[in-house]
C-alpha cells in the first residue's frame, strides 16, 4: 500500500503526490516515493513531463505504445500529458516533475535512459531540496545542470512496441505470455494467413522494427524483471530457448550494454 507521508521537517518532498505540488512557481519539482512490491498506479497522466528514477526494484511503465521495463538505478522519460500506468515491484523512486516550457527531451512517447553516477547524485540531492528552492542560488544550478544530465543521457532499448492491426496484436501478446527466441517469422506468416514477404512488411510498418529485432528486445526486457527477482540467468536463458547462458548474456550484453549477471548483483547487494 501506498502511503502519503510528508518528510518531518517540511523541506525534503517524500511520498506526496504531485497533484498536491504541481502549481508551485518552479521550473521542476522533486519528490521521492516508496511504494510496496506489486502496486499499481493506474492510468493517468501529469501535466508536467516526469523523469521517473528508481532506486530499488523494477518498474513497469505501459502506455498504448506499449511496455518499457525499467532496471534498478535506472530511469524512465514520461512526456507531459501521455497516460500510464506503472507497476512498482518494490520500488523506491525519486521523480523530476519539469514544466513543458523546460523539458530537456523532446519526445513523444516514453523512453528508457541510462543514469550516470552524476545523474543519480542530482536527482538523490534534488529530493532533498526545499520545495521553493532558490532559483538563482546554488539549489538552481544544481537543476540547471540535472536538466543538463537528461539531456545528454543515453537511450536504452528496454521498449517493447506493441502493434495496432488486431491479429498481430494478439500474436505479440501472446509471445510476451511465452516467449522463445526461435520462433520464426514463417511460424507468425502461416497464423496470420499472409506470405512471409507480407507479413515483414506489416510487422515493420507497425512496430517500426524487425521480426528478429522485436523477438531479442521482448525477450530482454522480460528477463529483466526475472533477473531482479533473483532468478538465475540459466534459468532465464533456458526458458527463453537460448542453448546456453553464454549465448543469452552475449545478446543480453549486445543491446542493454552490461552482463545479466549486473542486474542480479544490483537486486543481492540492495536485499
Amino acid at each position: 500500500m501506498f502511503v502519503f507521508r510528508p518528510d518531518s521537517e517540511g523541506t525534503a518532498m517524500r511520498n506526496i503526490s504531485i497533484d498536491t505540488l504541481d502549481s508551485t512557481p518552479r521550473p521542476v519539482v522533486a519528490i521521492g516515493n516508496d511504494y510496496a512490491d506489486g502496486y499499481l498506479l493506474r492510468r493517468h497522466h501529469h501535466r508536467r513531463a516526469q523523469l521517473l528514477y528508481g532506486s530499488t526494484g523494477v518498474m513497469k511503465v505501459s502506455t498504448e505504445q506499449g511496455d518499457w521495463v525499467v532496471p534498478p538505478q535506472q530511469a524512465v522519460w514520461i512526456p507531459p500529458g501521455l497516460a500510464h500506468e506503472v507497476l512498482m515491484l518494490g520500488v523506491s523512486t525519486r521523480s523530476l516533475y519539469i514544466e513543458p516550457t523546460a523539458v530537456p527531451l523532446s519526445r513523444d512517447d516514453c523512453e528508457v535512459i541510462g543514469v550516470s553516477p552524476l545523474l543519480r547524485q542530482l536527482l538523490i540531492e534534488a529530493v532533498e531540496m526545499p520545495l521553493a528552492y532558490d532559483p538563482q542560488g546554488r539549489d538552481g544550478v544544481l537543476i540547471s545542470l540535472v536538466l543538463l544530465e537528461i539531456e545528454q543521457a543515453r537511450a536504452l532499448p528496454l521498449h517493447i512496441p506493441l502493434p495496432d492491426e488486431p491479429r498481430l496484436l494478439a500474436r505479440c501478446q501472446g509471445f510476451l505470455q511465452c516467449p522463445d527466441i526461435h520462433q520464426s517469422p514463417l511460424d507468425w506468416a502461416r497464423d496470420l494467413f499472409v506470405s512471409e514477404r507480407s507479413f515483414s512488411r506489416l510487422f515493420r510498418e507497425q512496430t517500426q522494427m524487425s521480426f528478429g529485432q522485436w523477438r531479442q528486445q521482448a525477450c530482454v526486457v522480460l528477463a529483466l524483471s526475472r533477473l531482479s527477482a533473483g532468478e538465475s540467468v540459466t534459468r532465464i536463458a533456458m526458458d527463453l530457448g537460448y542453448e546456453s547462458h553464454a549465448a543469452f548474456s552475449t545478446m543480453f550484453r549486445r543491446l542493454v550494454g552490461c552482463a545479466p549477471s549486473h542486474y542480479s548483483s544490483v537486486q543481492a547487494a540492495e536485499r
